[in-house]
């Protein structure tokens, strides 16, 4: 058995077992091709490369003992590897942060905030924090910039600190502990934040993988916008006069627009279309 062929069976393994996806792939194969090849301990992006590799029987073993932790425990693939990628970037991960998916991350490096930005950010803060990722991120896009990255758990901030570590960001970034705007002090450029949105209704039908992350990183209340009024109403006051917020509400788009009938905000187009990620700038906090 080679590689691919492993890939594929793992894949069916998994589809046919039911588990969920969306903690770093959105499909079967792609989910079995991560965990084929990290326990190979073979390149996570050069599929192409050794698909043809043959296999032996202990090889096999041990991928397949690892699909059935899996299926048995349900845990996201990330924790299980201790390990995600967000925008070719690696980050560590464990059960003390969710696993990296921020859309927030494809409108920092794909240059999208640019035509909004007057100029490179002096500050940047990434408000909710978990494990580094959208500071680092902001870190590497904009060599300049003090980043501010906070978190009101001390688990996710620990995380945290060891990706500012992995990525040697720890003289760039500095974290705060602290329930939203009240842990940081001063006035920024930009703030982005993906903070907890989900729905009563949704956090109780959510399937054993994202049940297995940190529900104070997920849970928004009855509508999704708890966490989010509170930051609709002090983040004019941390923003420079041109400055903006860069908001993830993933499908809560009706629930925000309910909560905040009058504010003008902008769609940021994303690969999960442009009503997940919204851009609100300082103006129009203070207008609504």
């Amino acid at each position: 058995m080679n590689v691919v062929q492993l890939i594929e069976r793992c894949s069916a393994r998994l589809e046919q077992a039911g588990v969920s996806f969306g903690q770093g792939t959105t499909n079967a194969f792609d989910e079995a091709a991560w965990l084929v090849l990290w326990r190979l301990k073979l390149p996570l992006d050069a599929l192409d490369d050794v698909a043809a590799n043959e296999l032996d029987e202990q090889a096999v073993a041990h991928v397949e003992a690892l699909i059935a932790q899996r299926i048995e425990t349900r845990r996201p693939a990330a924790y299980l590897t201790g390990e995600a990628w967000l925008q070719g970037v690696p980050f560590t991960v464990d059960e003390r942060s969710i696993v990296p998916r921020s859309l927030i991350a494809e409108v920092l490096a794909d240059g999208t905030l640019d035509a909004w930005l007057h100029g490179p950010p002096a500050r940047v803060l990434d408000l909710c924090t978990g494990n580094g990722s959208l500071a680092v991120l902001a870190a590497m896009r904009w060599p300049g910039a003090a980043v501010d990255a906070a978190d009101v758990s001390s688990d996710a901030l620990q995380l945290a600190r060891t990706n500012l570590q992995r990525h040697d960001l720890e003289d760039r970034i500095a974290l705060h502990a602290g329930d939203s705007l009240a842990a940081v002090r001063g006035r920024y450029d930009l703030i982005v934040c993906n903070p907890p949105y989900v729905n009563a209704a949704s956090m109780a039908a959510l399937p054993p993988e994202f049940r297995a992350e940190p529900a104070l990183a997920l849970a928004g209340g009855d509508d999704g916008m708890d966490f989010v009024r509170r930051l609709i109403d002090e983040a004019a006051s941390h923003l420079q006069p041109r400055g903006l917020l860069v908001l993830e509400i993933g499908h809560e788009r009706a629930h925000f627009d309910a909560a905040f009938p009058t504010i003008d905000v902008v769609g940021l187009p994303t690969s999960a279309g442009d009503d997940a990620v919204l851009l609100i700038d300082r103006d129009a906090l203070e207008r609504r």
